[in-house]
């Protein structure tokens, strides 16, 4: 069996810091920032347990965040945002913000797929650097090590809208402004049966806007495509 490799940018972010750096804390255990890297594909010893610790450390910091600083928000309210900002699409854009997908370490056919890329591998490994977090130096290092990531994030978001789908808020616009609702359509399928991608176009004729989106399933598709017609919503209408 082939031995896997490290890139150099993954050595690197065992031993120094970039990573580190970005994320505002210094493994005293470098075993744990090492485990939280690894992939299941690349060895035994991964990171599939710390992303377990990892997921219920992030929601209890972010469940505490959201009560402490924002007392206006009624309980339904505190649970949908809480369910936005841990869901796979908020890590992965915090995953990006510090590169992970260079640090990982990956075995050879995840590395030729494009694992480095997928998101559900990016928002399993942020989980378990917040794991590794916790076992090495406890929750208020944790907890810091969340909000240096989230604050900034949540402060460039609506709270108001956090958690609603583009789908929804584009047809919640347009029902307050008595508009007709958007048709969506596919106009394009590629690829082969377990790897389509779906090019869907959305339509709001009384507005004059037609957008697109792509996705690896039509409502995931949809979704892009409404985001992209919600961008081009006049501030009046």
């Amino acid at each position: 069996m082939r031995a896997n490799k490290e890139s150099p940018r993954a050595q690197e972010s065992l031993h120094g810091s970039a990573l580190c750096r970005k994320l505002g804390y210094e493994f005293n255990q470098l075993q744990l920032l090492q485990r939280a890297l690894t992939h299941r594909s690349y060895a035994p010893e991964h990171n599939e347990r710390l992303e377990f610790l990892g997921d219920s450390i992030l929601g209890c910091v972010i469940a505490k965040h959201l009560y402490s600083n924002y007392p206006q928000l009624s309980e339904g309210e505190l649970s949908r945002l809480r369910s936005s900002l841990v869901r796979e699409e908020t890590l992965v854009i915090l995953a990006q913000q510090l590169d992970l997908g260079g640090c990982l370490r990956l075995g050879e056919g995840e590395l030729k797929s494009g694992g480095f890329r997928r998101p559900s591998i990016l928002a399993d490994v942020l989980e378990a650097l917040f794991g590794a977090v916790f076992l090495d130096g406890g929750f208020a290092d944790a907890e810091a090590v969340v909000l240096n990531l989230y604050v900034p994030y949540m402060e460039k978001v609506d709270v108001q809208t956090l958690g609603k789908d583009a789908k929804t808020l584009l047809q919640e616009y347009l029902q307050g402004k008595r508009i007709p609702l958007p048709t969506y359509s596919v106009v394009e399928m590629s690829g082969e049966a377990h790897e389509q991608s779906f090019q869907v176009e959305c339509v709001i004729p009384s507005l004059k806007i037609s957008a697109r989106g792509t996705g690896a399933s039509r409502r995931n598709a949809e979704q892009q495509a409404a985001q992209a017609a919600y961008q081009q919503l006049p501030t009046t209408a």
